[in-house]
This record gives C-alpha cells, structure tokens and sequence, in this order.
C-alpha cells in the first residue's frame, strides 16, 4: 500500500470511504498515512491533542513490549467532524493494532515487559481509556489465516460504517517506531501554536 494525503471530511462530517474520483480504484480506506500527518491533520484542539498524546504513549508502551511491526487501524468520533456532527469532542481514538512477534518472541512474553499495555478486562480497559485515551484492540499477524480474515473482516465491517450506517473512512499507520520522535514534535509545536479547527 503505498501512503496518501487524508481525505477531507466530506459533506457528512466523515472521511470517505474511497475516492469520488476512482471509486473502484487502489485509493481508499483505510487510508496508510504518517503519524506526523495524523497529528497535523487531527491535533486541532486541546481535547485533540490530548488523544493524540495518549495514544503516542500507548505506541510507546507497545514499542517496550517489543511490538515494533505491522500496522494500526484507527477509527472512531476522533477521524471524524464530530464536533459540528453532535456538538461535542471526541472522546478517545479506537485503535486495532496488527501485529508482528519478533522471532522466537511470545505475547506472553510481550505482555510482561508491559503489563499496561494489555487491558484485559471492563475495569481494566476504564484505567486504560483513562490514562491513554485509546480502545486499544490486538490481532496477532502470526494467527491462522482463516483467523486473520475473520479478525480483518470483522473491523473492516465495523468500522466501514457509523452507527446510522453511513459508509466512512478510516486511516493506517505503520507501527514502527521510526516516526513518533517526529509526530511528538508536531504535537508539541501544534500545543504551543495554539492550533484551532
């Protein structure tokens, strides 16, 4: 997949699901984009970048796990206009991370290098949306194939649609490390800049 520009919101408040252009064609979501871009396009209001900021310490907190390849889905109220939607800022960003174990690696081994990372249950997963401000989802790319395609059939329907079923977009980003040194400047800068919508 090669990366694009984010589309712009379109009339309904959402990022298409594909190009109005070439509906048929390669370009479409989800959308691979940088992080950088994710924060210059989404870090537009202090609630914004406060979610921004969870979750660029929640990529760190995988990082520590040892989770340095594949790819995360984003989606949810913060990819879309939802302030002029419902009047209201988003809450936190869903997020379902793919990915891969370093050889000889397990998750369970990952996960005891951070704990935190890895919200199990309801109580658990309010202290993490709490500190984070991430719904954080894990899909394991060394799964069987047919469980694969479950898992991406499943959030690709899910997240394809609002709640009253207008088609949407979504966007992906590597989860390589190599850029959040980058976007966590971006974020700064924005913060200071006092960006606005």
């Amino acid at each position: 997949m090669t990366r694009v520009a984010i589309p712009p919101w379109n009339s309904i408040g959402v990022i298409p699901p594909v190009s109005a252009t070439s509906p048929t064609g390669a370009e479409r979501s989800p959308y691979e984009v940088s992080l950088s871009e994710l924060v210059l396009r989404f870090g537009t209001t202090p609630v914004r970048r406060q979610i921004l900021d969870g979750f660029l310490r929640y990529r760190g907190r995988l990082h520590s796990a040892g989770l340095t390849r594949g790819f995360q889905w984003l989606d949810g109220s913060f990819l879309e206009n939802i302030e002029l939607i419902e009047s209201r800022s988003p809450n936190d960003l869903d997020v379902v991370t793919f990915f891969s174990l370093a050889p000889g690696d397990t998750q369970l081994a990952a996960e005891s290098r951070a704990p935190d990372a890895f919200p199990r249950n309801s109580p658990d997963r309010a202290v993490f949306k709490a500190t984070f401000f991430v719904d954080p989802y894990l899909v394991n790319l060394g799964a069987t194939s047919v469980r694969l395609v479950q898992s991406s059939t499943y959030w690709y329907s899910l997240w394809s649609h609002r709640r009253d079923a207008s088609w949407k977009g979504y966007l992906q980003v590597d989860l390589d490390p190599t850029e959040d040194a980058g976007a966590t400047i971006h974020l700064s800068t924005s913060s200071s800049l006092g960006a606005t919508p």
